[in-house]
C-alpha cells in the first residue's frame, strides 16, 4: 500500500523518523500503529499498517506515533540459548 520514501535519524529524540508514501485509494485510521515484520526467515523487512478504530483517516503529513520495533533474529536466538544453559546447569552453580 506504499513505499518508504526516506529514513531519518532525529538526534534529540534518538530516533528513526520514516517518511512513508502511502497510495491514496488506500486509508487508514489515525491511531493506526506500524511494526517492522521480516519476510520469512531471514528474508527483507516490510513495515506492517496495523489499522486502528479512530474514525478519522490519516492524511498527507500526518505522523504515526504507535511504532513496534523488528524482532532481531540474534537477539532470541541468544536469549533461547541462555534459558537453556540456565536450565541445564547444577544448582550449585544458578544464582
Amino acid at each position: 500500500v506504499g513505499r518508504v520514501k526516506k529514513i531519518e535519524f532525529d538526534g534529540e529524540s534518538f530516533q528513526a523518523k520514516v517518511t512513508l508514501g502511502m497510495q491514496t485509494q488506500h486509508a487508514f485510521p489515525q491511531d493506526s500503529s506500524l511494526k517492522i515484520l521480516t519476510s520469512g526467515l531471514l528474508g527483507e523487512q516490510y513495515l506492517d499498517v496495523a489499522p486502528g478504530a479512530d474514525e478519522k483517516n490519516l492524511a498527507a503529513g500526518d505522523r504515526i506515533g504507535s511504532t513496534q520495533s523488528a524482532v532481531i533474529l540474534e537477539n532470541l536466538i541468544s536469549q533461547f540459548l541462555f534459558s537453556q544453559a540456565e536450565k541445564s546447569a547444577p544448582e550449585s552453580q544458578k544464582p
